[in-house]
């Protein structure tokens, strides 16, 4: 199965909600319709993102790479309920390396 990652980037929280919902809102999303592998928390030039690893099923490349698109929409989306957000960058494992989808 074809692994992705999903990383976006994290504003402020939104009133009355804690810092682990968005992480936990983030998995729910994706997880309703793919398998999370992996998740973790960065910091990049002192914005915090996270970062799911996810997988597809097998299909075709294209169909693959608009699956993962729309997962990780999904996944911002659910995030858009107790955070602001910013960028979101999808990356796809291939040949031993991450390499954008888009």
């Amino acid at each position: 199965m074809p692994s992705f990652r999903a990383r976006l980037q994290i504003g402020d929280l939104l009133p009355g909600h804690s810092p682990e919902e968005v992480m936990d809102r983030a998995e729910t999303a994706l997880a309703a319709t793919h398998n999370v592998e992996a998740k973790d928390l960065e910091v990049v030039a002192r914005v915090p993102r996270i970062v799911l690893r996810f997988t597809v099923p097998d299909s075709t490349w294209d169909s693959e790479n608009r699956a993962a698109l729309a997962a990780a929409g999904r996944m911002r989306e659910g995030v858009r309920d107790v955070a602001t957000t910013g960028r979101l960058d999808v990356l796809r494992r291939d040949r031993g390396r991450w390499a954008p989808v888009g």
